[in-house]
């Protein structure tokens, strides 16, 4: 079908896929350009895997303006089955609006599948590249919104400050996507909420990783080889929220703390 793009107030372009009834996944237009992965060497708590930075050219892509929620999970793991079973309410944190979680990478790549058989369009995770690129949306610091954060920006474990920032509150559980300020392309809790899963398998550097966006993927790897995570999350500390921050697990792992968004490359921009 015809994706119909809509510009909201931040002139961030998006369509609205209905899945079912009044349960829609809106995806916003990332446009393409050329950024700085990584961390720079004075970046506070930064970790050796994030270097060394280097300049990635990632193609305009479509991403979802929230982590998938319960709701949009419910939809879809009620369609027919395609390689595995899912729960329709795994998460340990209920609400239709709450980011899913308690799933994992093969269940989100279950879920992709069956999104993609359903609206005729290409749904996937995204790469870890094309993830940092439209968390860090055109900025260098940190976080999307400047040098450090707060709890009154995202959700995470504020009992824990981050560079001259000041501790907050301490949430214990997620929170209603979109709780928060968006970036300038329009996504919201890229930092914090729920740690969202990745296409690649995880290195223990950049060196020799791609520089088109595409995910780096071990054809080598075992099937139960790590796969990354991006954003932070609920209860962990605010330098695990930064753009630039990776973290890792089996893909069988389930928390109350992960869960995903997913990407279309069903419409690009010129």
């Amino acid at each position: 079908m015809p994706l119909l793009f809509k510009r909201t107030k931040h002139k961030a372009q998006f369509f609205r896929e209905q899945l079912k009834g009044t349960v829609s996944l809106d995806m916003m237009l990332i446009p393409s350009g050329t950024f700085l992965m990584g961390s720079p060497e004075d970046e506070i708590d930064r970790s050796p895997d994030e270097s060394p930075q280097h300049s990635v050219t990632v193609p305009s892509f479509c991403m979802g303006k929230h982590p998938i929620t319960q709701a949009q999970w419910r939809v879809v793991a009620n369609l027919p089955q395609l390689e595995r079973k899912l729960n329709p309410d795994p998460s340990n944190f209920s609400g239709d609006n709450h980011p899913i979680e308690q799933v994992t990478w093969f269940e989100a790549q279950e879920f992709c599948a069956r999104l993609s058989n359903l609206t005729k369009r290409e749904y996937r995770l995204p790469s870890e590249a094309e993830w940092e690129y439209a968390c860090r949306a055109g900025t260098k610091t940190p976080f999307h919104f400047g040098e450090t954060i707060t709890t009154d920006l995202a959700n995470y474990n504020g009992q824990y400050s981050y560079g001259r920032g000041e501790s907050g509150n301490y949430r214990e559980k997620t929170t209603s996507v979109g709780s928060f300020r968006p970036n300038v392309f329009g996504l919201y809790d890229m930092h914090g909420n729920v740690w969202e899963w990745c296409l690649d398998n995880r290195h223990s550097n950049y060196e020799r990783a791609p520089i088109d966006g595409s995910a780096w993927i071990d054809p080598f790897a075992d099937i139960d080889d790590y796969r990354i995570l991006r954003g932070g999350a609920w209860r962990y500390n605010p330098q695990n929220c930064r753009a630039a921050d990776r973290n890792y697990d089996t893909p069988s792992h389930r928390y109350s703390n992960i869960g995903f968004r997913v990407v279309c490359i069903g419409a690009r921009s010129n």
